[in-house]
This record gives C-alpha cells, sequence and structure tokens, in this order.
C-alpha cells in the first residue's frame, strides 16, 4: 500500500509541478510579446531616424574640393 501512496504522491506534486510551469510559460510567452512589440517599435523608430539623418545630410552643400585646396593668397 506504501508503493501506491507514494505514487500517488509523486503524480499530484507532478500535476502540481506542471499547473506552475504552464502558469510560469503563459507569463514568459506575455512579456515575449511585450518585447517583441518594443523591439518593432525601436526598429520602426530608428529607420524614422535615419531617413531624417539622410534627408538632412542631403541638404547640406558638398564642399567645393578645389577650393579647400588653394592656399590662400
Amino acid at each position: 500500500m506504501s508503493t501506491l501512496d507514494d505514487l500517488a504522491e509523486r503524480i499530484e506534486r507532478l500535476v502540481l509541478r506542471h499547473e506552475e510551469l504552464k502558469r510560469t510559460n503563459a507569463l514568459l510567452e506575455h512579456q515575449l510579446a511585450a518585447v517583441t512589440q518594443e523591439r518593432d517599435q525601436l526598429r520602426a523608430r530608428l529607420s524614422t531616424a535615419r531617413q531624417r539623418v539622410d534627408a538632412l545630410l542631403e541638404r547640406i552643400p558638398a564642399p567645393a574640393a578645389a577650393e579647400s585646396h588653394l592656399p590662400s593668397e
């Protein structure tokens, strides 16, 4: 009978552990979704910032290469 009681106790512990792991997994999936969404938003912001910087760089006039190498008189 002791073996049967031990087995029943182990099964109960396994069921409890399984439920705990399911809750932990659900929490981790929720955290992963939040972090993935944050990452995607940051990538979009980075892309927008790069486009703005590129547009500003295009507005900067290029220095005349010949003028910068002429000696001052």
